[in-house]
């Protein structure tokens, strides 16, 4: 199996080039390309010629225009990356008769309720992020080719930064921090995103029929303030120097922190749809963030 990865160096993209490998050959790329390759999305004749040049069986996607509060500044490079470029990119699989597989987002939704979100649930995006993602979703679908879009939630990885590693070095500088706890999800690691990925494009080999949107993301649910009371938790049992206490991890609403782009209150993602077509158990996702943990404090 040949693969066209593109986003190489972000969270997921850096996993699947492990996840992938046992696969087949991986031509990866990130903004910068190659001599004749491109792997810019904001470049869309070059990356439509790239896959020509390639000829992958697969192209897996994990790229985009991620910074969701600075999208509000600039749709239209938000819109070129999140829509036109995955749209292009499955107008070239369809083409050649590969699979795209393309990462899309809870932002999709509007946030409302408790229940989790499924597939078949209507979307109603709350700000350019999520409109471009779903419009990208939109686009590959249209196409005809064959593919895989996995819709996911609150991602983190060891590697760069994240929201854990923010919590465990605010709590060893502050007596006190405030935490949002009206916005209810489920942290997703990206080695979990690029492990079930790999067994879905496994499948993809015996069952064409899998073709389809699905959601992928941990088990379980938390808030914010339970993701960072658990982290802290986590690093003062193994010794660690915090100096906040645990009655002063305070729990506040969004409103206390007010942003550009409107954040989806429940972003809870039912996955039995990807569970049962894949035959893969999605472990909680305390799971992944202490193996996270246990890495990030050396453990």
């Amino acid at each position: 199996m040949k693969f066209l990865l593109l986003g190489k160096n972000g969270q997921v993209g850096w996993e699947l080039q492990r996840s992938l490998a046992p696969l087949g050959e991986i031509t990866a790329l990130d903004r910068n390309g190659s001599t004749q390759l491109c792997g810019d999305l904001g470049d869309v004749g070059a990356l439509a010629e790239t896959v020509r040049i390639v000829r992958p069986d697969v192209i897996v996607n994990a790229a985009a225009h991620t910074a969701v509060d600075m999208a509000e500044s600039e749709p239209d490079l938000a819109r070129l990356v999140n829509a036109t470029a995955p749209g292009v990119l499955a107008r070239e699989a369809a083409a050649l008769g590969a699979w795209l597989v393309h990462y899309s987002t809870d932002y999709v939704f509007d946030g409302t309720g408790t229940r989790p979100w499924t597939e078949q649930d209507p979307t109603g995006p709350l700000c350019v992020y999520g409109r471009t993602k779903l419009e990208g979703e939109e686009l590959v679908r249209a196409s005809g080719c064959s593919h895989l879009i996995l819709r996911t939630s609150w991602v983190y990885a060891t590697r760069g930064h994240n929201f854990a590693k923010t919590m465990l070095r605010l709590a060893t500088e502050r007596d006190a921090l405030t935490v949002i706890d009206d916005q209810h999800g489920a942290p997703t690691g990206a080695e979990l995103l690029a492990d079930a990925t790999a067994q879905a494009i496994s499948t993809t080999a015996q069952r064409p029929d899998v073709s389809g949107t699905y959601h992928l993301a941990a088990g379980g649910e938390t808030t914010w303030h339970g993701y960072g009371t658990h982290v802290i938790e986590r690093a003062r049992a193994a010794g660690r120097p915090i100096r906040v206490s645990r009655d002063a991890i305070q729990a506040v609403p969004t409103s206390a922190f007010p942003t550009p782009a409107k954040r989806p209150s429940n972003s809870r993602l039912a996955t039995s749809k990807f569970r049962h077509t894949f035959g893969l158990t999605l472990p909680d996702w305390r799971v992944g963030v202490d193996r996270m943990l246990d890495e990030v404090l050396g453990r």
